[in-house]
């Protein structure tokens, strides 16, 4: 089993009494170049919240490293633990502004997390939604209607649904989406409902799982809008 493994099973047995090890862990593995095991610990410590709040300086300090996905995990768990907008918010700015789509996803779904307060991100955000990567407009749209609302709804209906029609492996994260957006989706139910008559799987990598997600919220969508 790897360390990265056996991080993640900490991490969802959220025992409090692993976060000494968790954080020591994350500091050998930074000062060995081990940037695989460096995100996996920055995850465990995400998972954790805000009791992982004594690992703050050590995320903070890998908040600007140079290995991409180092940074991604860092971000991520510096908004996880301490919960600070004012200081999360210039990081985000910056990862939307990157060409690494992976950052700009992350901070679009923080920003999302951040909700009406984080309305200084809109502009990023609705530029997200002319990227070139079916994925980054998923992830922008998305963020876009928890910070903007109904105001911007029909350009997020719009995104998502073309997205959809492009990659149908986006089609949970479309569909909790219009979860969320309550009668302002009711314009997606002709698609809600053709993806219900598909005999094939559907969903992120055709999985069970996936697939039965899918078809239980579009299922729930279509009974509450039609």
């Amino acid at each position: 089993m790897s360390a990265g493994s056996l991080l993640s099973a900490l991490a969802a047995l959220d025992d409090q009494t692993a976060l000494p090890l968790i954080i020591d862990t994350l500091g050998a593995a930074v000062r060995h170049d081990q940037w695989s095991i460096t995100c996996s610990a920055l995850k465990a410590l995400a998972a954790f919240g805000p009791a992982a709040a004594p690992a703050l300086p050590a995320i903070r300090s890998l908040t600007t490293a140079s290995d991409a996905h180092v940074r991604h995990a860092a971000v991520g768990a510096l908004w996880a633990v301490s919960g600070d907008q004012e200081e999360v918010m210039p990081l985000l700015h910056d990862l939307l502004g990157s060409s690494v789509f992976f950052w700009k996803t992350l901070a679009a779904d923080v920003l999302g997390e951040i909700g009406p307060p984080a309305t200084a991100g809109l502009p990023r955000l609705r530029e997200l939604l002319t990227d070139n990567y079916e994925w980054v407009r998923v992830h922008g749209a998305a963020a876009l209607w928890e910070i903007g609302g109904e105001a911007e709804a029909r350009v997020v209906l719009d995104t998502l649904l073309q997205a959809w029609g492009q990659n149908p492996a986006t089609a949970n994260h479309v569909v909790a989406c219009l979860d969320r957006m309550g009668p302002a989706a009711a314009p997606a139910l002709p698609r809600l409902r053709s993806e219900l008559t598909h005999p094939r799987r559907g969903g992120r990598f055709a999985s069970i799982d996936n697939d039965e997600e899918l078809q239980r919220i579009s299922r729930a969508i279509v009974e509450r809008l039609a």
